[in-house]
């Protein structure tokens, strides 16, 4: 194989990341699944089984014994799948790096399988660990110094059409892959929460080309499905200044109709297109049945009992006229009181009211971006 170029090792660094710097991950699968640095891509020097057996063996013999035990499993067939791996992204990727958990045994032994081979590939000194450590900073040293602004506004008032719009935002959300609400599940797997942490912080380091413009964020829960936003974040957020997004009951009926069932019976149409309906009559049962304590149990009840109505009024007739209902329902006695007495237990006044076109021109006259 022709000989790579040599190139020095590396430090981690916020650059390296901003930069878009292709990355190797040589940590087992499981690890990648934990928590990776965004961006990277896994090719195991081990399997789980393997890092799992020599964990096993590092704790009862020592470190020696661990790595008698991993030359041991580095069969031909293995080392030379492996090198087929770190070869295919080395040819990809020139300019990339390599690391570990901490940039020491699995790294150097990648580094030195694919030195053999005639590949000269760097590795990020300090590994994952290293790598984390930069975005955790990046991340402190932005809350402690950049100014926020949050987005308020009643449920179904399109937050993240706006969030998505203006371009010094943090797309929370977004990046949770979930809306946020009982309803907010997309049918895509949430991220690992370090995952979700590691790319919030890069999205905010990115804006720091916008200088002193306040980052604008919706304003959240502590929970965004199963992901926490950081406890730090969420108090900043309670004390940011806060701009109102206001929308009339008919567009937000219409918003939500088309976000959580049309989105939910496109999805149930795709996997099981005998029988979307029944699917999705229980999914919204199941969604109303985790806030029936806030519901009400009256309350809970008389929803529950529409959905079969609404499902059918949709499947027969394409009336969406009964979930128009529920939804005005649900905003009218459930999510507008709770939105109310979130936004009046806030100290100051909004800076401004007004709907999406008024909100980004009014960003737009006194943000310099």
């Amino acid at each position: 194989m022709r000989d790579h170029p040599h190139r020095d090792d590396i430090d981690a660094s916020l650059d390296l990341l901003l930069d878009q710097t292709p990355l190797m991950d040589v940590r087992a699968p499981v690890e990648f699944e934990q928590g990776a640095i965004p961006g990277a891509v896994n090719v195991s020097i081990l399997d789980d089984g393997q890092r799992a057996a020599i964990g096993t063996r590092y704790k009862e013999a020592g470190q020696e014994a661990a790595i008698e035990l991993g030359l041991e499993l580095a069969t031909p067939a293995i080392r030379d799948a492996r090198m087929e791996a770190w070869s295919r992204f080395a040819r990809q990727n020139p300019n990339g790096y390599l690391y570990c958990f901490r940039g020491g045994l699995r790294s150097n032994t990648t580094q030195a399988w694919m030195r053999e081979a005639g590949i000269h590939y760097p590795l990020v000194r300090g590994g994952y660990k290293a790598l984390r450590r930069v975005l955790i900073d990046a991340f402190d040293q932005r809350l402690a110094t950049c100014k926020l602004q949050v987005l308020a506004g009643p449920t179904g008032s399109g937050k993240t059409e706006v969030i998505q719009a203006w371009p010094v935002s943090l797309d929370l959300e977004g990046r949770a892959n979930h809306r946020g609400s009982a309803f907010g599940a997309t049918f895509t797997p949430q991220p690992a929460q370090i995952d979700w942490e590691n790319r919030i912080s890069l999205d905010w380091a990115r804006l720091d080309i916008h200088g002193d413009t306040p980052v604008l964020v919706e304003d959240e829960a502590h929970l965004i499905g199963r992901i926490h936003v950081v406890p730090e974040l969420h108090e900043r957020m309670q004390s940011a200044s806060v701009i109102v997004l206001e929308a009339p009951m008919q567009e937000r009926v219409e918003r939500l109709l088309d976000d959580y069932v049309n989105h939910a019976l496109a999805h149930f149409r795709q996997q099981h297109p005998e029988s979307p309906w029944p699917l999705l009559g229980d999914y919204v049962s199941q969604n109303l049945q985790r806030i029936r304590r806030r519901l009400g149990g009256l309350r809970h009840d008389q929803l529950q009992q529409a959905v079969p109505e609404a499902v059918e009024a949709l499947a027969g007739n394409d009336d969406p006229g009964g979930f128009h209902r529920i939804i005005e329902t649900l905003l009218t006695d459930y999510y507008d009181p709770m939105y109310r007495y979130q936004l009046n237990s806030r100290d100051a006044q909004p800076l401004f009211r007004g709907d999406r076109a008024a909100v980004l021109d009014w960003l737009g006259q006194h943000q310099y971006v």
